[in-house]
């Protein structure tokens, strides 16, 4: 069977801070490359800054996810952080089989500790986290998904339905700091506001579930209506199947902003518990006063031809 042909995406993420003081030290960590694995291929990468820091160093983070790590000393009014990204992707779930998944209860109750049992690394993603405690409301909507013996990968779909349906995505409705309650009692939220409701409704039942930073294609390349969260980074969850045919690595990734599977559209960035663990752009410093936030992200396709061009993986200076 041939493999199917890649969709080649560039990513533009700009970030813009402009201080009403002078900023005398800064130091920000950021979370802009995308991952690199067999159905995401990072082509090319690089963040310009504007002006030009004293230190940067790469990384990898407690997830394993590309961190870069920036500070400066200089005086600056303004600070400016574009991230230039070339992916090529195939998608990753065309052949999911949801029903031939683990049952979710059987799951969680294997995931529950057992003194001298085996320990599965998963489990770090049952815990509440700083974005997505434990809030019982969020089991009990859960339930009607969650019957006895049911495939795990079936009922994280299920849910996503009925996530999607009951609430509506307003783009004022929270702020990054708005609890989860908050956002659950209005039935409104954005993109992280929906990933964090799906994270936690799994959590409460006993079944990991994954925060994934990254971006969207408008138009997806499968076709069908625009997507929402296009116009700024977005958000979105893997839920624990393991062993379930058409599942790469375990983890299914479930958009409950647009109800889809994500096909290639979706560039992955980061996966942590929530949005704190994989913030695109975040800080002190000292100085700066007030200040205002600008993003902008744009995503399109490409001729796959120009993003080789670079060669894989290489920093497009």
């Amino acid at each position: 069977m041939e493999a199917a042909a890649a969709t080649t995406l560039e990513v533009v993420h700009e970030t813009r801070y402009d201080y009403a003081a002078p900023v005398a030290l800064a130091h920000h960590l950021a979370h802009l490359q995308p991952l690199d694995d067999d159905y995401q291929r990072l082509l090319a990468h690089e963040v310009v800054t504007e002006p030009p820091v004293d230190w940067r160093h790469a990384g990898t983070d407690a997830f394993g996810n590309a961190c870069l790590w920036l500070s400066s000393a200089q005086l600056h009014e303004r600070l400016r952080v574009r991230s230039t990204s070339r992916v090529a992707l195939r998608p990753r779930f065309a052949a999911l089989q949801p029903a031939a998944a683990p049952a979710w209860d059987e799951l969680a109750a294997a995931l529950r500790f057992v003194a001298g049992g085996r320990y599965d690394p998963a489990v770090a993603f049952v815990q509440p986290s700083p974005y997505v405690p434990r809030l019982p409301e969020l089991l009990d909507h859960a339930r009607p998904s969650l019957l006895p013996g049911r495939p795990v990968a079936e009922a994280a779909i299920d849910l996503m339905h009925r996530l999607h349906a009951d609430f509506a995505y307003r783009s004022d409705s929270t702020e990054i700091d708005t609890p989860l309650a908050t956002a659950f009692a209005q039935r409104a939220g954005v993109c992280q506001d929906f990933a964090h409701l799906l994270a936690g409704a799994l959590r409460m039942a006993g079944v990991p579930a994954r925060y994934v930073s990254g971006y969207l294609l408008t138009q997806p390349p499968e076709g069908g209506s625009a997507l929402l969260g296009a116009d700024a980074s977005h958000a979105w969850v893997q839920v624990y199947s393991p062993g379930t045919p058409g599942v790469p690595a375990d983890w299914l990734d479930l958009d409950p902003t647009n109800d889809c599977v994500p096909g290639c559209g979706h560039v992955r960035v980061a996966l942590g518990r929530d949005f704190g663990d994989v913030t695109p752009l975040r800080g002190v410093i000292r100085g700066g006063g007030r200040h205002t936030l600008s993003v902008a992200v744009g995503t399109r396709v490409i001729d796959p031809g120009l993003a080789l061009a670079n060669g894989p993986a290489e920093e497009m200076r």
